[in-house]
């Protein structure tokens, strides 16, 4: 079988590695990349020990390099104006930067004999291929060529955001909420794997217009965000993305879902198939998912037989249709849940005008997705007393170093 992936993603990589090795190397497999090797968009992305458990358990030796490449962050801040931080306890993840990442599975892939062809957009009908992925990001051409037949919709949310990097090597993952003279603005900011953490910086419309960043330009928008977060900042300087700003630097959310992810032989993956708010932090994840999804229709999941025979027309068919099926059920609560995180955030100022109580409004910052407990809240108290916060801290570092020796055996 001939697998065409149209985008150099996590999911359009992922994808030609898991093939390949589900295949037996049988499968031919061509990535094609619009980007020149060694660019992107971004900083770092982050992810947590399922992500992780999942790349061990299908590719011991690329979930290796994965965590070999990444960063641990270890502890969790949230700061409102000048009040004392509150801590967050119980979280730790990984973070990567996406640059990393990429080379990460771009050099898994060659390494299983993926062609990867840098620099090289492509249409639909350009590729020769019995399956085409179509992972060329939220605003894929592809789809957008087919979007009656997919169903796209793209809704926009209603915050302006702007995505940076921070001269910063920490290994604390920080919500910073400041007043402004005009209202509230706020970023997180996350370690990477190369000293360069991401900054993600929010705020609402009337915020952003009374601030005159409507108008201002990127350079000017960066020193302004520089000096409103200057606590946290500690005199570090935020760094433009790779190609700078462009005129509008700006952006507003764009939640992309679809009807349907499968057209014949052409299915969407990653963020051509879905978005979801970076107030969560799973696009990656989701995008890599999704691979393990297609592959698993296709070849069967790890260790057992394929319900189909994909090398035959029939068999791909229904492949197909099992994973569009399958990953479409499994993303929409996920989506569900990122709007609700998102129309959180696009109220944020009405929350943070009546803040008496820091610890109470990162208890709603936290369960911000509306899944947690009673139990949970007890526990977000009980975290702010050192002493508690370090038994808790104590057993979360338990936790992890069982599941990464649990890890170590399975591989």
């Amino acid at each position: 079988m001939r697998i065409a992936c149209a985008g150099g993603g996590p999911a359009g990589l992922y994808l030609a590695v898991l093939a390949r090795l589900r295949s037996g190397g049988r499968d031919e497999v061509v990535v094609y990349d619009r980007n020149e090797a060694g660019r992107t968009h971004g900083f770092a992305v982050t992810y947590g020990e399922d992500m992780l458990d999942d790349a061990f358990r299908n590719d011991p030796e690329g979930g290796e390099a994965l965590r070999r490449a990444s960063r641990l962050w270890n502890a969790q801040e949230i700061r409102v104006a000048d009040h004392r931080p509150v801590h967050v306890g119980g979280k730790y993840g990984y973070a990567i930067a996406r640059v990393d990442l990429l080379d990460v599975l771009a050099r898994r892939a060659e390494q299983l004999g993926v062609k990867i062809e840098y620099g090289s957009p492509v249409e639909r009908e350009a590729l020769d291929a019995d399956l085409v992925v179509a992972a060329d990001g939220v605003g894929s051409r592809i789809r957008t060529a087919r979007a009656e037949h997919f169903g796209t919709t793209v809704d926009e949310g209603t915050n302006p955001y702007i995505w940076l990097g921070a001269d910063s090597d920490s290994d604390t993952f920080v919500w910073d909420f400041q007043p402004t003279d005009a209202g509230w603005m706020w970023i997180h900011l996350y370690p990477s794997s190369n000293g360069v953490s991401t900054c993600i910086v929010e705020c609402e419309p009337d915020t952003w217009e009374g601030l005159g960043l409507d108008h201002m330009s990127g350079a000017d928008a960066v020193r302004l965000v520089e000096s409103v977060f200057h606590r946290t900042l500690a005199g570090r300087r935020l760094i433009e993305p790779l190609g700078g700003l462009g005129e509008k630097p700006w952006l507003r959310f764009r939640e992309v879902r679809n009807r349907t992810w499968r057209d014949g032989d052409l299915v969407l993956a990653g963020d051509a198939a879905h978005t979801t708010h970076f107030g969560i932090g799973s696009g990656t994840v989701l995008a890599m998912q999704d691979s393990m999804g297609l592959v698993d229709a296709l070849y069967g999941v790890a260790g057992q037989t394929a319900a189909a025979d994909p090398t035959c027309p029939n068999g791909r068919g229904a492949a197909l249709s099992a994973y569009d099926a399958r990953r479409r059920a499994e993303i929409g609560p996920i989506q569900d849940a990122a709007r609700r995180n998102m129309q959180w955030f696009e109220q944020a100022g009405r929350q943070l005008e009546q803040v008496t109580d820091p610890v109470e409004f990162a208890w709603s910052l936290t369960d911000r997705r509306g899944d947690m407990g009673s139990i949970h809240r007890t526990l977000h108290r009980a975290t702010q007393v050192p002493a508690l916060r370090q038994v808790r801290r104590g057993l979360t570092t338990a936790r992890r170093v069982r599941r990464s020796a649990l890890r170590g055996r399975q591989s």
